[in-house]
């Protein structure tokens, strides 16, 4: 065990065994716990960006068939996580309160629970992806390849929702480092299948020499299927963590009931329901967004979608800070401690303000560089510059940063 894991280790050993914490300590385990997380965004960022350039070098076409329904795969999306963390605040509470039992049982039920949840919700997206990009006003010549992109997207939304939970309760107990590393390997990974299954075989040169290089040539598919298998690979790794190798939630050699109780489905579907009506709220806006911009032609919608990835440098990093506050304010709660779960509160919400803060000027400075995720002579980097600034300048986003905090007390309908 390195001595940063030992350390972040022993002070959240202190938040659960009652003991005082001075001031020093609660920031550099809030460091500790966030660098690694911060870092896992800003990897996936940039995957996102080599990602929109693969797509984009195929031209306006196949991006706007992404950027069509890329609003609504934030949807499902946030949908699923809504879902598991219904079930990882109980477990943070737990682990908080020193029942590991309990965490480890909550835990049994989650999985049986959103697997299911995930068949049911991915059914969802397959049956309506023949329709979606026609009721978002796409043009004709992309919605093929977009009703293709969600349809297996959808498909994949049970493997999505698997890594979603593992890496959640992993984050809940303390674990950074994990899910953090599995975030980076994700990315790799969709990079890796992506350059495979989007571009056909071709000659390329390497050092000097020609070589053929093997490839499906599935375009937009592809890209959507690259995703789907980078997803699960890192869910089966997750998974097998958490069964045999996790300290406070290892599941191997113990016996448990799978089958959810009324009393844990209860707590989770009064945690998870607010958050998931509040996403598709926001969410509902955006599509309503590509709505508008849809009818504006191919061009208007690959640009919005490589604006919205650009921006995303903005707040990916805070949402790093955001899964930090879920452990610290979680068991901290669960702990009885309200004088640190009101102090680790206020923490991570500066925190997370200052670190958007600084990204969104970073960008605002920086945006004429966004046109370079569009490919080369594509047109779609044209007003990217304009479009990041005007949604990058109203960071930090205060009033959801102070939202962030609420759910892991299991107070979701307020915010």
């Amino acid at each position: 065990m390195s001595a940063g894991k030992r350390k972040s280790d022993e002070l959240l050993a202190m938040i659960r065994g009652g003991l005082p914490m001075s001031t020093g300590q609660q920031l550099r385990l809030t460091l500790m716990l966030s660098v690694p997380a911060v870092l896992a965004q800003l990897s996936s960022i940039v995957m996102q960006y080599i990602d929109a350039a693969m797509v984009g070098s195929l031209g306006a076409g196949p991006s706007a068939s992404i950027g069509l329904v890329s609003t609504s795969t934030w949807l499902f999306s946030g949908i699923c996580s809504a879902v598991a963390i219904g079930f990882s605040v109980q477990v943070a509470h737990a682990i908080g309160a020193g029942d590991m039992t309990n965490a480890r049982a909550v835990l049994r039920q989650a999985i049986l629970s959103v697997s299911v949840f995930g068949l049911l919700w991915g059914a969802a997206g397959v049956s309506v992806s023949g329709a979606l990009p026609h009721w978002l006003g796409g043009d004709e010549s992309i919605c093929h390849d977009s009703s293709g992109y969600f349809r297996i997207y959808s498909a994949f939304l049970p493997v999505f929702q698997i890594y979603v939970l593992s890496s959640g309760m992993l984050r809940c107990s303390g674990n950074m480092r994990i899910p953090s590393m599995m975030s980076v390997l994700m990315c790799l990974l969709d990079v890796v299948f992506n350059f495979f299954l989007i571009f056909p075989t071709r000659e390329m040169t390497v050092l000097g020499m020609s070589v053929t290089m093997p490839g499906a040539g599935w375009g937009v598919k592809g890209a959507a299927l690259g995703t789907g298998l980078a997803e699960a690979v890192v869910a089966v790794i997750l998974m097998r963590y958490l069964f045999s190798r996790s300290g406070d939630l290892r599941l191997k050699g113990e016996r448990g009931r799978f089958i959810p109780t009324a009393e844990t489905l209860r707590k989770a579907v009064r945690i998870g329901l607010p958050m998931a009506i509040e996403h598709a709220v926001i969410c509902g806006a955006q599509i309503m967004t590509t709505v508008i911009v849809a009818p504006l032609g191919i061009f208007a919608i690959a640009a919005n979608s490589f604006a919205v990835t650009a921006e995303s440098l903005c707040y990916m990093p805070g949402y790093g800070i955001a899964d930090a506050a879920t452990t610290l304010v979680g068991q901290s709660y669960g702990a009885g401690r309200k004088d640190l779960t009101r102090q680790f509160a206020r923490i991570t919400v500066l925190m997370g303000m200052t670190v958007m803060g600084v990204m969104g000027v970073v960008m605002y400075f920086g945006a004429s560089v966004a046109g370079l995720a569009a490919g080369s002579g594509n047109g779609t980097g044209r007003g990217l510059d304009s479009h990041v600034r005007g949604t990058v300048f109203p960071r930090p986003d205060f009033p959801a940063w102070s939202q962030d905090s609420l759910p892991q007390k299991a107070l979701t309908l307020r915010p």
